[in-house]
C-alpha cells in the first residue's frame, strides 16, 4: 500500500472526513481562521473607507487644480490668446480647462442705481467652470448650452447678497443691468472658498458677451485640471504654452497645500494597510498551527493504525495538509463574508464611500489557504513522522 499513490478526489473526501467527524473543533478552528481574515478585511476595508472619504475632501480643496492669469499691472495689459482653452488642453496629463474673460461692463441692480455699478465684476464663462473649480449652485441652475447664448446670468455669492437677491422664488424672475443691457438672474452660487473672486462676479454665457459686451475673446484667468501625480510638471510648462513669447509674464498659481497633505496621508496610509494586513495574517496563521498540532496529538491512535495497515509518511502529510487547507478555506470564506458585510454596514453608517476592490477580497482567501498550509506544514510532517508502534502505545 505504501507504493499506492492517493487520487486527489480520495485525498479530498479523507480531509473532509478528519474535519466531519470532528464537527466542533473543527467549527471552532474554522470560526478562529474566520475572525482572522474578517479581522483582516475590516482593518483594512474601514481605514479604505475612511481614507477614501478623506482623500475625496482633499480633492476638493483643489489638489488637481491650476490657475493662470497675466501678471497685473503691465502696460500695456498683457493679453492671453483667444485659443487659450486648446492651447492648454494638448499638455497631456491636463483632464479638463475652462477660462473666464473679464467684460469690464458696469454691473447694475438697475436703471435708476449709480451710473458707475455697484463693483462687481461681469465675467464671461463657460458652462463647464462650475465643476472645474467645483462649486455649487444656492439656487437656480448654472449657464448650459441652452443659456449661454441668451442674455442670463449667473450671481456669486457675494454679487447676489449686494445686488439684494439672496434667492431665486418660483415664477420670480430678477434682471439687472449689465453693460447696459437686462440680464435674467438664472442661478446663484453658493460660497467657493478656492475661488473668492467668482463669489464677487456675475457670469454671463461667452457667446452672449461677444455679442452685446463687446468682449474680445481673451480670456482673463484659465483653469485646469490635471493629474495630481503630474500637477508639477503642468505648472512648469503652463505659462510657456499660454504666452510663449514672454512666459514670465503669466503668473500660474502653485499647487494646493492640500496636495502635499493628501500625498503624505497616501504614504502613511499604505505602510499602515501593510502593517494591519500582515498582524492579522499571522494571528490566523498562529490559530492554524495550533489547531493542527493538537489535531496530531489527539490522532496518535488514528496515525498509527492506519501506518501498520501500510499508509505512507506521504499520504500521512497530504492528509493533514489537506485538512489544513480545507480548514483554512472554510474559515478563510467564512471571514471573507463577515469583513466585507462589517465594512460596508460601517462605511454606509459613516457616509464613506464603500471600498472593496474583489482582488483584495479574493487575496484575502487566498491568504487565508496559504498561511493555513503553511501553518499545518510542520504538524503534518510530525504526524507523518510517528512510528505505529509508538502512536500506538502512547496513544
Amino acid at each position: 500500500m505504501s507504493g499506492v499513490r492517493i487520487a486527489p478526489a480520495d485525498l479530498m473526501s479523507l480531509g473532509l472526513m478528519g474535519l466531519i467527524t470532528r464537527k466542533m473543533r473543527a467549527a471552532l478552528s474554522a470560526l478562529g481562521i474566520s475572525i482572522g481574515i474578517a479581522t483582516l478585511i475590516i482593518v483594512v476595508g474601514i481605514p479604505a473607507s475612511s481614507h477614501q472619504a478623506l482623500m475625496d475632501e482633499l480633492s476638493a480643496l483643489g489638489t488637481d487644480m491650476l490657475r493662470a492669469e497675466p501678471q497685473p499691472d503691465q502696460d500695456p495689459p498683457i493679453k492671453l490668446p483667444g485659443q487659450s482653452i486648446e492651447m492648454v488642453s494638448r499638455i497631456g496629463p491636463v483632464t479638463g480647462v475652462t477660462a473666464v474673460a473679464n467684460t469690464h461692463a458696469v454691473v447694475r441692480r438697475s436703471d435708476r442705481d449709480d451710473p458707475n455699478g455697484s463693483g462687481l465684476t461681469a465675467l464671461a464663462a463657460h458652462p463647464d467652470l462650475l465643476g472645474m473649480v467645483n462649486g455649487k449652485l444656492r439656487a437656480g441652475r448654472f449657464l448650459d448650452s441652452a443659456t449661454r447664448n441668451f442674455p442670463a446670468v449667473v450671481l456669486g455669492s457675494v454679487a447676489a447678497t449686494r445686488l439684494g437677491i439672496d434667492d431665486l422664488r418660483p415664477g420670480e424672475t430678477p434682471q439687472i443691468l449689465v453693460g447696459g443691457h437686462w440680464f435674467t438672474v438664472i442661478g446663484i452660487l453658493d460660497a467657493m472658498p478656492l475661488s473668492p473672486d467668482l463669489e464677487r462676479s456675475v457670469l454671463v454665457g461667452w457667446p452672449v458677451a461677444q455679442a452685446r459686451l463687446g468682449f474680445d475673446g481673451s480670456p482673463t484667468v484659465v483653469y485646469l485640471k490635471a493629474r495630481e501625480d503630474a500637477i508639477d510638471d503642468v505648472r512648469a510648462v503652463l505659462a510657456a504654452t499660454l504666452y510663449p513669447q514672454l512666459p514670465g509674464m503669466v503668473q500660474v498659481s502653485r499647487p494646493s497645500d492640500a496636495l502635499a497633505a493628501k500625498r503624505a496621508t497616501q504614504s502613511s496610509f499604505s505602510a499602515l494597510t501593510l502593517g494591519l494586513a500582515g498582524v492579522a495574517l499571522l494571528v490566523g496563521g498562529i490559530g492554524v498551527a495550533n489547531t493542527m498540532f493538537i489535531s496530531v496529538l489527539e490522532r496518535r491512535r488514528e496515525i498509527g493504525l492506519r501506518r501498520a495497515l501500510g499508509a505512507s509518511r506521504g499520504q500521512i502529510c497530504g492528509q493533514f495538509l489537506t485538512e489544513s487547507a480545507l480548514l483554512s478555506g472554510l474559515g478563510g470564506l467564512v471571514g471573507c463574508v463577515i469583513g466585507v458585510l462589517a465594512t460596508v454596514v460601517y462605511a454606509i453608517s459613516q457616509d464613506w464611500p464603500v471600498v472593496l476592490q474583489p482582488a483584495a477580497v479574493l487575496a484575502g482567501l487566498a491568504g487565508a489557504v496559504v498561511v493555513g498550509v503553511t501553518a499545518g506544514v510542520y504538524p503534518a510532517i510530525r504526524a507523518s513522522r510517528l512510528s505505529p508502534t509508538e502512536a500506538l502505545a502512547t496513544a
